[in-house]
């Protein structure tokens, strides 16, 4: 009995002095940062801490073997000169990246997926990135020039280790939903009167809160997040269009789709919105009044998006559905979620997949996005002062007013002002709103 609990003992403590080994390195590249994620075949402890003279990061990983030729690591274009490791002590790792300048780094574990195991991630961050509020400050400024641009931003959802959903034969989210904004990317480009930005402009991870953050540092109009996603049921097919429903998902399915894309943010961090500077009453009271406007604006120019999806594709529903999606949340910015198609559905794929309907998806969200605009342009861009010329503009009468002195100053003429807004002498009264001609 002695002996069988003996060999138990030593299995064990084999078992458990295993080392770890890092079986793949994979390198993803963002306009703001590098990241290296460590694919392991078990968890591990780490540490993680900068050096200077010459500036590199040293990544000690305890208990612990090299699997992967570090050699084949593609850097270009990353702060990272080089990468190699060696044995710290005992069976500890030690992993050294050789920087071209500085950075700030960070590090993090992440637990196993449907997609990979564990994994350790070190993203490295370019020091000298602008800060937030100065990008801000400067948005706010471009939204008082005359005649500015409509600006939106386009977020192709997913990106650098998180694939999205899989459809038949491999086919990754990530790589439609880039392909399908860039179109749509190329087609504001190309239409006078507005500014497109993409907040991820190739294949690296942008956390859910980082992407509303950067259509607000963009100063965007409107917040436009592209998916193709899957459903448990690979008969479920059809294109929709979502917004905010402040009460949360009204469907099951809204609430299913919901959960799954808010729970990718466990592969970065994320940001939030303060309201610091407020009491507690008055941020409610904005947040609130904001929200309203935001989401009745969203309802509007999904109502544009989907008319015109339902040209292209079959929808899974003939009305604007609700969810709780996390990058629709800004308070802020009018925002709308595109489902292009099920991935999960085999001939929906094979249509994802084609570039011709890659093409005519992204052209119905244009033809969306600008009828919702031309409709109702922002303040004091080009297309609100396209349309006033057009139109004309109204005024509410004010106290102190007279016709003769609202004609001098509005550049028209009495008898033209009496004529468009009906009128059979000069008596107006207080709050009266007059049509005001183009000039």
């Amino acid at each position: 009995m002695l002996r069988v609990v003996s060999v138990l003992l030593l299995l064990m403590v084999s078992t458990l002095s295993g080392a770890a080994s890092i079986d793949k390195v994979r390198v993803w590249r963002a306009p703001d940062h590098t990241r290296l994620v460590f694919d392991l075949s078990g968890p591990v402890n780490h540490k993680l801490f900068p050096l200077d003279n010459p500036d590199r990061i040293v990544l000690d990983i305890d208990n612990s073997k090299m699997a992967f030729d570090l050699a084949v690591l593609d850097l270009d274009n990353s702060p990272i000169k080089a990468v190699r490791s060696g044995i710290r002590k005992g069976d500890d790792l030690r992993v050294v990246l050789d920087l071209r300048g500085k950075v700030q780094p960070r590090s993090f574990d992440l637990a196993p997926n449907d997609q990979y195991g564990h994994r350790l991630v070190v993203d490295l961050v370019t020091a000298d990135q602008p800060k937030e509020k100065t990008v801000a400050d400067t948005a706010q400024t471009q939204k008082l020039v005359k005649g500015r641009d409509v600006v939106v931003a386009i977020d192709a959802g997913h990106g650098g280790d998180d694939p999205g959903a899989i459809g038949p034969g491999g086919l990754r989210e990530k790589e439609v939903v880039l392909a399908i904004a860039k179109e749509l990317h190329r087609l504001l480009s190309a239409e006078p009167g507005f500014k497109p930005v993409l907040i991820r402009e190739g294949d690296y991870y942008v956390s859910l809160r980082d992407r509303t953050r950067l259509a607000r540092k963009s100063g965007a109009d409107l917040f436009v997040s592209i998916h193709a996603d899957a459903f448990k049921d690979k008969r479920a097919r059809g294109a929709s269009v979502w917004t905010l429903s402040a009460r949360g998902a009204s469907s099951e399915m809204g609430r299913w789709l919901a959960g799954r894309e808010n729970s990718t943010d466990l592969i970065g961090g994320v940001g939030t919105l303060s309201l610091t500077d407020k009491d507690d009453v008055l941020a409610g009271v904005l947040l609130d009044m904001s929200m309203t406007a935001v989401i009745g604006d969203s309802s509007e120019v999904g109502g544009y998006v989907l008319r015109n999806m339902g040209r292209v594709a079959r929808l899974h529903k003939k009305h604007v559905e609700k969810a709780g999606f996390v990058v629709l949340k800004s308070p802020d910015i009018p925002s709308i979620l595109v489902e292009t198609g099920f991935i999960s559905n085999p001939t929906e794929a094979r249509l994802l997949k084609s570039r011709d309907h890659q093409r005519k998806l992204a052209h119905a969200v244009f033809k969306g996005v600008k009828q919702h605009f031309e409709r109702k342009p922002p303040a004091m861009t080009q297309l609100a002062l396209l349309k006033e010329q057009r139109t004309g503009r109204s005024y509410r009468v004010a106290r102190g007013d007279t016709l003769s002195v609202i004609a001098s100053r509005q550049g028209v003429s009495i008898q033209r002002l009496r004529e468009i807004n009906g009128l059979k002498n000069d008596l107006i009264r207080v709050g009266q709103v007059l049509q005001i001609p183009a000039s």
